[in-house]
């Protein structure tokens, strides 16, 4: 059977921009330099706990204020090009489709908001206590707790990170970013046609 393991911002929702207005705010209420592309690039590459981890305060009232200006933009956040007509192509054909993501408690009430929670048989957030990603627990933890087959399951997401915790994992791996050991995407609805070949 098949079935697809999503990442969340980046894959599913356009959230980058949210991050980035969030991250601007946090920064600014500590009077910390804010180089809007420089930290673009930098949370693409590894992640906004670790650029939060890197600054000259402590991490938990940081990263406290991040969540509460991120949570504060939910009604901003929009699904990506292609999610919801993927999601049912999926569901149509039996594919069973799981998040794994490092967003926290936010994420479920986003799904709700965005009418897409129910195409998901388990979403694995920070707060179920798995390593983040490339570390490939949580993916193995799917695997074996619903009899996934590695052949034929797909880490979807957007970053480097992603190719690498599928690669750990043993499962395929597709991505929006040109990787080996990596199927490309533009847009989602290339699933179907990737999945089709």
């Amino acid at each position: 059977m098949t079935a697809f393991i999503w990442d969340l911002d980046g894959t599913l929702i356009d959230s980058y921009d949210i991050f980035l207005a969030a991250l601007d705010e946090t920064f600014a209420t500590y009077d910390l330099p804010f180089d809007r592309e420089k930290i673009y690039q930098f949370i693409k590459a590894r992640s906004v706990n670790e650029l939060l981890q890197n600054q000259p305060l402590a991490f938990d009232e940081l990263k406290a204020k991040f969540t509460e200006n991120s949570v504060a933009k939910n009604n901003e956040i929009r699904l990506m090009t292609g999610a919801k007509t993927t999601l049912e192509w999926a569901k149509q054909r039996g594919i069973l489709n799981f998040i794994y993501t490092h967003k926290g408690k936010n994420t479920h009430e986003l799904l709700r908001q965005l009418g897409i929670s129910d195409y998901f048989t388990a979403v694995i957030t920070s707060e179920n206590g798995f390593p983040r990603k490339p570390d490939s627990a949580a993916i193995d933890y799917l695997v074996e707790k619903y009899g996934l087959d590695r052949t034929q399951t797909y880490y979807i997401g957007d970053r480097p990170l992603d190719v690498e915790v599928a690669y750990q994992s043993g499962v395929q791996s597709i991505n929006f970013i040109e990787a080996e050991n990596s199927a490309k995407i533009r847009e989602l609805t290339d699933i179907i046609s990737i999945l089709k070949s």
